[in-house]
Formats: structure tokens, sequence, C-alpha cells
């Protein structure tokens, strides 16, 4: 009977033991899968940044010339 409750035992840690490798590789997967979209969201973010960027530099560039058209139809008040 010790030698059913040992293997009964040795049976239900083998178990666990192939439970956590299992928890322990989805854990893995799953983070991985996490780090990546970060990275995308991070690639997007710093693409967005670089378009708002441009588009501030653009509308100063537009501002400028249109207060040098003003000053030239000489439409400043």
């Amino acid at each position: 009977m010790a030698d059913n409750t040992e293997n009964l035992v040795l049976e239900i840690l083998r178990q666990l033991r192939g439970d956590i490798t299992s928890l322990r590789n989805e854990v893995r997967d799953g983070f991985n899968r996490v780090e990546i979209r970060l990275g995308y969201v991070g690639q997007t973010l710093a693409s967005d940044l670089a378009v708002s960027a441009s588009d501030r530099d653009e509308i100063r560039n537009l501002k400028q010339r249109i207060k040098r058209i003003e000053r030239r139809l000489e439409l400043q008040g």
C-alpha cells in the first residue's frame, strides 16, 4: 500500500510539473506577444510625432508666407 501511495504522489507531482511547464510556456508566449505589440505601438507613436512636428513646421512656414503676402499687398491692419 505504501508503494501505491508513493506512486500516486509521484504521479501527481509529475502532472503538476507538466502543468507548471505548460503554464510557464503560455506566459512566456503571451509576454512575447505583448512585447511585439508594444514595439508596434512605439513605432506608430514615433511616426505620428514625426508627422506632427513636420505639420507644425509647415504651418509655421505658411503663416510666415501669409504675413509676407499681406505686407506686400498692404493688407495688414
